[in-house]
């Protein structure tokens, strides 16, 4: 097979795209497809033919985005850079994608699996500070392999097909199962604390000293510098013990910016966060402070510290619920939500019983729960193997 090396710009024309103005109804909800990122991201199938907003005549004619024919190939640019589709009718994208136009030398399907397999490259040339973009230019002079006969492009491109479908419906499948098994734990932890339904119940900020953090200035590197004091984001709090953190803070910070140092067997809980964060609960193994978005249970004469932290996990959607409505735009959990939680409270004994019952139970499915990130973490290498076996000479 004869190969050939050819900078993009050669052998594809690289569109780029606009956005209506967003406060002209008159825009939008019309019936010309309109990409962005994101509907590239949430893309389960490489052809894409719909999007989240559509823009009318009158949208298209005020900014006037470059018309982007079926069988070109689509890119996100920026935030993040790298999702990929082939466009299945002609449409339009917004400035955040990037649309390539194949010559009569290169086959867009061909050119599609290409791009994902040189992605970390593309990536690598991203570049700006408001947020990081990889440029048409850049695009452009960035060369690509490709045999010189199209009809065995075609053919490489055919063979990829199916065996990235199969790796998808595995990948789905490992998917599934680790939900199904975080969804077993999450049922079992609410069969046993049902027990305790007839249990006494106590007020959180009654019965146990609580408290949340601060972000000390990162302009002020005092604060920072030396890293003697763990310091916890609302994003390590994920049910799990935390034991070590991303970043720490001086003992100057400590004093000066309304931290307090929380010692082990403190329980925290994510007070905000985007998807899953809000709500999550940890129990803390280390001396540490945390950010303002976290809440701190600190060890108590009510409440042994694992009751709690299992306690917290089985209410984790019942937290969500709770904070649904509030927050703004941003649902969040608050301090005096928390602390008007009203959790069961048998004695300690009692407490310490089921915390064993609970591990217990819990032994075989965290196996099963590390069998399946293995798997699926397995799975997710997959694309890049075939794809390297695929592009070899």
């Amino acid at each position: 097979m004869s190969w050939l090396t050819a900078p993009l710009g050669a052998i594809t024309t690289i569109l780029s795209g606009t956005t209506p103005d967003s406060a002209n109804p008159a825009y939008w909800h019309g019936d010309l497809v309109w990409v962005t990122p994101t509907d590239l991201g949430k893309l389960g199938a490489t052809v894409i033919s719909t999007s989240a907003r559509q823009i009318s005549e009158l949208g298209r004619a005020s900014c006037n985005p470059a018309l982007v024919p079926k069988g070109s190939v689509l890119m996100s640019s920026r935030a993040p850079i790298g999702h990929l589709a082939i466009a299945g009718c002609d449409l339009h994208t917004n400035q955040g994608c990037k649309s390539f136009v194949c010559s009569t030398a290169l086959d867009g399907e061909f050119l599609y699996f290409t791009l994902k397999h040189r992605m970390a490259d593309i990536q690598a040339l991203g570049s700006g500070a408001t947020f990081v973009e990889v440029s048409k230019s850049a695009l452009e002079a960035f060369e690509i392999r490709y045999p010189e006969s199209i009809e065995e492009q075609r053919q490489i491109a055919a063979r990829l097909k199916p065996q990235l479908a199969e790796v998808e419906t595995a990948r789905q499948a490992a998917q599934a199962q680790l939900r199904d098994v975080r969804l077993l734990r999450a049922r079992l932890l609410k069969t046993f604390f049902a027990e305790l339904d007839a249990a006494p119940k106590k007020k959180l900020g009654d019965h146990a000293p609580t408290t949340s953090g601060s972000t000390p200035s990162r302009g002020n590197k005092q604060y920072w510098q030396p890293a003697e004091i763990a310091w916890v984001k609302t994003g390590e709090v994920a049910f799990a013990p935390i034991t070590t953190t991303e970043e720490a803070i001086s003992c100057k910070a400590l004093a000066e910016c309304s931290l307090t140092l929380l010692p082990p067997k403190s329980i925290l809980i994510a007070m905000i966060g985007q998807g899953k964060t809000r709500g999550q609960s940890a129990i803390l193994e280390i001396p540490a402070t945390t950010n303002q978005n976290c809440f701190a249970v600190m060890p108590n004469d009510t409440w042994d510290p694992d009751f709690l932290c299992l306690w917290m996990q089985a209410s984790y959607q019942d937290l969500r619920d709770l904070s649904a409505e509030r927050g703004g735009s941003q649902a969040a959990l608050n301090g005096a939500l928390l602390k008007a939680l009203e959790v069961p409270a048998p004695d300690k004994t009692e407490q310490q019983h089921l915390v064993a019952r609970i591990q217990a139970a819990m032994t075989e499915i965290d196996a099963i729960e590390r069998a399946s990130k293995t798997s699926l973490e397995d799975i997710d290498r997959l694309p890049r193997r075939v794809l390297a076996q695929a592009f070899e000479e």
